[in-house]
C-alpha cells in the first residue's frame, strides 16, 4: 500500500511555519520594549503608500490577544500546508499573501489594516476546498477543527465587528478558494515501496532472504563472522597420599 509523498517528517516541515509565527512574535516584543508602533506598515486601502502593508502588515499585531489568536491557527494551518503540499506550498503561501494582501487594499475601507488573519483565512481554505478536490478527507478534517478552535471563523468574513478587517478575512477566504481551484490538478506525490518498484528483484531482497521458501524464518551466522573454535579442555587430577588413622593411636 503507497503512502503520500507528504506524509514523512521533516525538519521543514514545522522549522518554516515556526519561523513565521516567531518573526509575529518577535516585532510584537519590540513594539513593547522600545514603545514603538508599526501599524503605519499595514495596508492602507488605494493608497500607493498602503501597498507596503501587503508584505509587512501580516506581522503587525495590535494586542497580545490579537497576536496570540492569529499564531495558533497559522501555526497550525501553514505545518499541514508544508505537511500535505511541500510540492506547492511556497507558492500557495507566497501568492495567497500577495493576492489576499492586493486585494484587501482594493476592497478595504480606510484604516490600517494589520495582522495575519488574512493569511490564516487563505490557508483554511486552500486546505478545505483543496481536500474536498483532492478527497483527502484527513485536511478537510483538520480545517474543521482549526474553524472551530478559532471560533467561527465563517461568520468574520462579514462586517459584524467594525474593529475587526473582515475585508481581509474575505480577501484571504477568496484567494485560498481560487488556489486550491488553480492547483486542483495538482496530486500529491505517491512514494514508492522497494516492492512496488519496476526493477524490483526479490531474490535480492535482504529481508526475504531470512525466509525458506516456505515462509519460515531461518536463523544463520553472518558470512562476516568468524567461527568459534573451541579449545580442548585439559583436566588434571592430583592424588594425595593420606596417613593411616590407626597408626596415630598407638
Amino acid at each position: 500500500m503507497s503512502r503520500p509523498q507528504g506524509l514523512y517528517f521533516s525538519s521543514d516541515v514545522v522549522l518554516y511555519p515556526i519561523i513565521l509565527v516567531l518573526i509575529m512574535w518577535i516585532v510584537f516584543w519590540v513594539e513593547i520594549r522600545f514603545n514603538m508602533d508599526f501599524n503605519f506598515l499595514g495596508i492602507y486601502p488605494r493608497k500607493l503608500s498602503g501597498l507596503v502593508g501587503i508584505i509587512f502588515g501580516p506581522f503587525i499585531h495590535g494586542s497580545l490577544k490579537h497576536l496570540f489568536n492569529n499564531s495558533v491557527p497559522l501555526l497550525v494551518l501553514s505545518t499541514a500546508l508544508f505537511y500535505f503540499y511541500r510540492n506547492i506550498r511556497w507558492k500557495v503561501l507566497i501568492y495567497g499573501l500577495l493576492i489576499g494582501g492586493l486585494f484587501t487594499w482594493l476592497i478595504g475601507r480606510p484604516a490600517l489594516h494589520i495582522g495575519a488573519s488574512g493569511v490564516v483565512y487563505m490557508l483554511a481554505a486552500f486546505l478545505f476546498f483543496k481536500g474536498i478536490f483532492s478527497k483527502h478527507f484527513q485536511l478537510i478534517a483538520l480545517s474543521l477543527i482549526v474553524v472551530f478552535l478559532y471560533g467561527g471563523l465563517l461568520w468574520y468574513v462579514m462586517p459584524i465587528d467594525p474593529k475587526i478587517s473582515w475585508e481581509g478575512h474575505l480577501s484571504g477566504f477568496v484567494v485560498g478558494l481560487l488556489l486550491a481551484l488553480v492547483f486542483r490538478e495538482v496530486p500529491i506525490e505517491n512514494k514508492k515501496y522497494e516492492w512496488e518498484k519496476d526493477d524490483y528483484n526479490p531474490d535480492e531482497d535482504e529481508f526475504l532472504k531470512q525466509f525458506d521458501e516456505n515462509g519460515n524464518f531461518m536463523e544463520k551466522i553472518p558470512e562476516t563472522e568468524e567461527p568459534v573454535i573451541q579449545k580442548p579442555v585439559r583436566i588434571v587430577y592430583t592424588l594425595k597420599k593420606m596417613d593411616n588413622p590407626e597408626s596415630e593411636n598407638l
